[in-house]
């Protein structure tokens, strides 16, 4: 981490000092900045602290540039605008980390109802007593049918040894029968979780077979987060996307990861699993780290019967490509669910936007996440009754019925 941090050091002072000493005059240019560039060769690079701006010629500005938190320009374009607030069919959020409280749940409600939200599915139900309070508090109230709770397995999958599957299912039974409507797993397991004996725990390792096992038998889903955005796993660059993430976070550089595993390697292990579970329906969490590459995640689907997509955390890849998303949600129409993971009442209506209107360049609510402008997918009707409800509930036979859909 320290290594990669003084590399970017390095290329910022070496872009200050480009700046500061105002590079050699090359041929070419015009205006006042006429015979301040660089020359360069066909396919080479513009040296650090400048930019191409002319064919072979690369300028440094006059004056310091603007760091990458705080360049933010206003837009002079003018386009048609048309904000969803509220969307256009009741939603199941197959993707939350939110339940009610006796202190929230008429707040909570209030906000469901202003963004049509009709489930709100709670992925961080635990096991056992915790998971059976959390659904004992939701069928005390009058309002059972609004929200729903996932399981996530014995101890967080740490410390597994033999025995442990068989374990891990017994109590998956129980939480089921408690209330539980899902098993959901966490980036962790597969990717940095250790085994008792201290070797990294497979996504595929056999041991968890009765796990998986038992869900098909329970006829529950399994929704699995596995691995990170490909972007994490490559150097902290000024070549990748992801940089202002990576550099705000330092649990997300999967490139310090240290058991050097790898994108391809974690997708492998996950794909793995899928096959040799076909009967177990699976929900790859965050489009299975996929809507970056629609061509892999179309590949995923077409070899996996068992397995659909969710949209958490992941609308910035989509509206970045409607046309291209617009045609895969179409195809896959029955193979693709809502989910969103943060609540937050505010940032929903972006989503709504990107998959119903046909709006162009509008704003992402987080910067780190994307710095691009989105574009609306404009899905027609049949297809987002069944994204934002009919297929959760056929790929979740726990969630509540709804009407009017």
């Amino acid at each position: 981490m320290y290594r990669a941090l003084s590399v970017l050091t390095a290329a910022a002072v070496l872009g200050a000092v480009v700046v500061a000493q105002q590079p050699p005059p090359a041929q070419g240019g015009g205006g006042r900045g006429r015979g301040r560039g660089i020359a360069i060769q066909p396919g080479q690079e513009c040296p650090p602290g400048t930019t191409l701006v002319r064919v072979g010629v690369c300028q440094a500005p006059e004056f310091p540039a603007p760091s990458i938190v705080d360049y933010r320009p206003r837009t002079t374009l003018v386009v048609s605008e048309h904000p969803v607030p509220r969307a256009k069919f009741p939603v199941v959020d197959i993707h939350s980390h939110t339940g009610p409280t006796p202190q929230t749940l008429d707040q909570l409600l209030k906000e469901m109802d202003a963004l049509n939200i009709r489930v709100l599915n709670n992925l961080s139900g635990g096991y056992g007593p915790e998971l059976k309070q959390k659904v004992d508090y939701i069928r005390s109230t009058k309002y059972a049918d609004r929200f729903t709770v996932f399981a996530n397995g014995v101890d967080g999958f740490r410390d597994v040894a033999p025995g442990y599957g068989q374990k891990a299912a017994a109590q998956l039974e129980a939480d089921v029968k408690a209330g539980a409507i899902g098993l959901k797993l966490f980036k962790q397991t597969g990717m940095d979780q250790v085994k008792r004996d201290g070797t990294r725990l497979k996504i595929s390792d056999p041991e968890l077979a009765p796990l998986w096992d038992a869900a098909g038998r329970l006829n529950i889903p399994v929704i699995i987060h596995t691995a990170e955005p490909q972007e994490f796993f490559s150097p902290l660059d000024l070549d990748n996307e992801r940089w202002l993430e990576l550099a705000l976070f330092a649990d997300r550089r999967q490139f310090l990861n240290p058991h050097k595993v790898t994108f391809e390697q974690l997708i492998a292990e996950r794909n793995d699993l899928f096959r040799k579970h076909p009967k177990t329906r699976f929900i790859a969490a965050h489009f299975g780290w996929h809507a970056n590459n629609l061509g892999l995640a179309a590949t995923l689907l077409d070899e996996h019967p068992n397995v659909v997509l969710e949209i958490a955390a992941i609308i910035y890849d989509l509206g970045r490509q409607p046309r291209a998303a617009h045609d895969f949600f179409v195809k896959y129409q029955d193979r693709v669910l809502f989910g969103k993971d943060t609540y937050a009442p505010t940032e929903f209506p972006t989503s709504w936007r990107v998959l119903e209107s046909r709006d162009e360049y509008f704003d992402y609510f987080r910067g780190y996440h994307a710095f691009w402008k989105m574009y609306g997918m404009g899905l027609p009707d049949p297809v987002l009754r069944k994204f934002y409800n009919q297929n959760a509930l056929r790929v979740t036979p726990g969630i509540p019925k709804i009407t009017g859909s």
